[in-house]
């Protein structure tokens, strides 16, 4: 499903600090804008006609991987780089990339990843949806550099600079609400705050990661698996943007720890219906009309015996004209983009693997607090236990983990 040597990658974007050359109040790291750009690219373009969500998952990828290898190089330096030596860099980051994406999917995925750095004209609408939701996010970020860094005397130049670039993108309708604060805004403004929400709270750990940055984690983990099972359009996209979304009201809530949340009888389901109320009156009435339905579905908000309920690891469907369902057993059967399928138990299994790798990347650094060893030897066993789910193999990814970061070697 994904190798040791990418989910390395990935997280090493966990450690990359953004505006390095800002004084500011919290460390802005290239994870958690990542994650944001992809939110602030679903709001987007669920106000656009047509608009391919799976085309804007799949970039969205390419684009996060290519970042992590360029790392945190100035907007201004990397745009003029990219103006004179655009083939030369986009050569040397599949370079570095190729090795860590070529088995997946028998290397139709890395011929898909080539393709994207041609300079074709197709999906045009959805790299400047891209484009946008990057440009948002960084303008969010942005104005958190600014409240401390009034005193240089170069950042109303750079100010007048972010402002600017907002005409690039002022043709797509959810920019422009975003930007006139209509009620979109308070969505990304609310999964912008989860960057500030630590996971693993009560331990020291290496590289930390937020909220929000463990969410894109699960997200991409979600999509792996999806091209793993040859799943429909539909249902690839429904588990991405599950999973993108599925610590959304954390923003209201905080991260509660596992062992709070499931050591105390009862604790859970109360917290469930109080997230359930919040959600209620400070999320959904804030989703545009035409699509909140759809962002309940997505939730894992559905109506059962004349009662809301929430869980966003349950199978369910939702077909056009009724109402979303539990599904029982696989999914294979609903594997056609009708049913807007959503594997909620395989996402449940990349989020404890998204715990696991955040676990044992730490204990691999020497950083091994009792916590920590307690969740990654629990998530092990879990995985022992129930190592598939639809025919992935989630134990074998945990092994060759375990094998690449020395953790076999390890006294745990």
């Amino acid at each position: 499903m994904i190798s040791a040597k990418l989910i390395e990658h990935i997280f090493k974007a966990a450690s990359i600090s953004r505006w390095n050359d800002y004084p500011k109040m919290a460390n802005l790291v290239e994870l958690d804008k990542q994650a944001h750009k992809f939110i602030i690219a679903y709001l987007i373009a669920k106000q656009e006609q047509n608009a391919d969500m799976n085309y804007i998952i799949e970039a969205g990828i390419f684009e996060f991987l290519s970042r992590v290898v360029v790392t945190d190089i100035r907007p201004d330096v990397f745009h003029h780089i990219q103006k004179t030596k655009k083939e030369q860099i986009n050569s040397w980051v599949l370079s570095n990339l190729e090795g860590l994406i070529s088995e997946i999917e028998d290397g139709k995925f890395l011929e898909r990843f080539k393709n994207h750095f041609k300079n074709d004209k197709t999906h045009e609408k959805e790299r400047l949806i891209l484009k946008a939701a990057s440009y948002l996010a960084t303008r969010w970020e942005f104005s958190i550099v600014y409240q401390t860094s009034q005193f240089l005397n170069d950042i109303e130049e750079l100010k007048a600079k972010v402002e600017e670039e907002l005409e690039d993108y002022y043709e797509l309708i959810g920019v422009r609400k975003i930007v006139m604060n209509k009620k979109l805004a308070r969505i990304v403004d609310l999964s912008g705050r989860l960057r500030f929400q630590k996971r693993w709270a009560q331990t020291p750990r290496i590289p930390e990661t937020s909220v929000l940055g463990h969410m894109l984690v699960v997200a991409i983990l979600s999509y792996f698996f999806s091209l793993e099972v040859n799943a429909c359009r539909s249902r690839t996209a429904y588990n991405f943007f599950c999973a993108l979304f599925h610590d959304l009201p954390e923003s209201l809530t905080r991260d509660i720890i596992s062992p709070v949340k499931y050591g105390v009888k009862g604790l859970s389901d109360i917290i469930g219906e109080y997230e359930m109320r919040l959600i209620d009156d400070k999320i959904l009435p804030f989703v545009p009309e035409h699509m909140r339905d759809d962002f309940s579905y997505i939730l894992g908000i559905r109506k059962e015996s004349g009662k809301f309920i929430k869980d966003e690891f349950e199978n369910r469907t939702f077909e056009l004209g009724k109402e979303p369902k539990f599904a029982e057993g696989s999914l294979k059967m609903f594997n056609e983009d009708k049913f807007r399928a959503i594997d909620g138990k395989a996402l449940k299994y990349c989020d404890k693997l998204a715990a696991f790798f955040e676990a044992g990347i730490s204990i691999s650094y020497g950083v091994k607090s009792k916590e920590l060893l307690s969740g990654y030897n629990s998530m092990l066993e879990f995985f022992k236990a129930k190592p598939k789910i639809e025919g992935v193999d989630f134990q074998s990814v945990c092994e060759d983990f375990k094998e690449h970061f020395g953790l076999n070697r390890i006294d745990l």
